[in-house]
């Protein structure tokens, strides 16, 4: 198995430029612009590599989540910037917006069925998707939280 196919490298380079335009339109400046879409490019690679060893999109949702929220977490501390920032642009491939349009869809057309599949399946991807951001936010909190306290009880040793 090959990285740099074209079937993992393409759609990793339509996700960088998704997440390029998505940055601009959202008034992000600089170096910030291509960090920021990185994220969303090793979101949808982490996506991609992870198919074969898990047929389920919600876990493969959830590894992706919780490989660029680590990335974008990383790029917060070495850029001292929010993560939130790096977060919001490079999340942008990864978001179901085709469930909710076919779950919204079949709401309008009546068909009852198909709205409730659709939605289960469009509910448990968001939701994979923030329980991702949600554990690697809470233990990168955790580990500045307890490294403050280790270094402020060495501080009062002295």
């Amino acid at each position: 198995m090959e990285l740099f196919t074209f079937s993992y490298f393409l759609p990793c380079l339509y996700a960088f430029v998704g997440c390029v335009a998505f940055a601009v339109s959202f008034n992000i400046h600089g170096r910030e612009i291509p960090i920021s879409a990185l994220g969303g490019a090793v979101g949808w690679l982490v996506y991609l590599l992870s198919a074969p060893w898990f047929p389920g999109e919600v876990v493969r949702y959830f590894l992706a989540s919780l490989a660029l929220t680590a990335y974008c977490e990383g790029m917060a501390r070495v850029r001292k910037c929010p993560a939130t920032s790096y977060l919001l642009i490079s999340i942008f491939p990864l978001v179901p917006g085709a469930g909710i349009y076919y779950t919204m869809e079949y709401a309008v057309h009546g068909e009852t069925a198909l709205f409730l599949q659709q939605g289960m399946e469009t509910l448990s991807l968001a939701g994979a998707l923030a329980l991702g951001i949600l554990l690697v936010t809470s233990i990168m909190r955790m580990w500045t939280l307890f490294c403050r306290r280790t270094r402020r009880t060495s501080a009062q040793r002295r």
